[in-house]
């Protein structure tokens, strides 16, 4: 596991290094809510991909078959500008949570590439649960849209998402800070 310093020397202190929390996993897993402790936790702005998206784009998003090509240019313009946020958060000394998606692997490969020195300072978190678990979480978020609530997530879209989805490997792993969240820790 990779791992670096939680501290450095200012004007003879230890003060804490800004730190990215990155929170991934399948939809419905409890990224959200375990979101809100990280951010209660480390005192971090957080910076959630499908917030940005609804407040941006969805009352522009076409009702048409093939959203997905109207979907992906803009969520890769929302990442963009999420990362140049957090990091004028870091370079300000503020921890951040992130909560972009990144359910495959050569979507964390581009995220990471991008992160240049703040790789170091880096720690994955993973959520997961079993796939009905997770749909009946998406049900109930869907019709109650409580404080978790960002966008309505159709059926199809669930399962597309759920089907996609890849778990860190050995290599992402060794190559950075990995933490698997027990599902008991995280709740609905």
């Amino acid at each position: 596991m990779h791992t670096t310093s939680a501290h450095t020397a200012t004007a003879g202190a230890a003060v804490p290094s800004p730190r990215i929390h990155l929170v991934i996993g399948p939809v419905g897993a409890g990224k959200s809510t375990f979101v809100r402790q990280l951010v209660q936790q480390h005192r971090a702005v957080p910076l959630n991909l499908d917030d940005w998206m609804a407040t941006l784009f969805s009352p522009d998003r076409p009702d048409t078959a093939d959203v997905m090509a109207w979907y992906v240019p803009r969520t890769l313009r929302c990442l963009a500008q999420i990362w140049k946020t957090a990091e004028a958060v870091l370079n300000a000394g503020g921890d951040v949570v992130l909560e972009v998606g990144l359910i495959q692997q050569h979507q964390r490969n581009a995220f990471y590439a991008r992160m240049g020195p703040w790789a170091d300072a880096m720690v994955v978190y993973v959520l997961d649960a079993p796939r009905d678990v997770r749909r009946e979480r998406v049900l109930r978020r869907n019709a109650e849209q409580g404080t978790t609530f960002s966008m309505v997530v159709p059926p199809h879209i669930f399962e597309l998402a759920s089907d996609l989805w890849q778990p860190p490997g050995d290599v992402e792993c060794a190559d950075h800070t990995v933490v698997w969240v027990p599902v008991a820790d995280h709740g609905a």
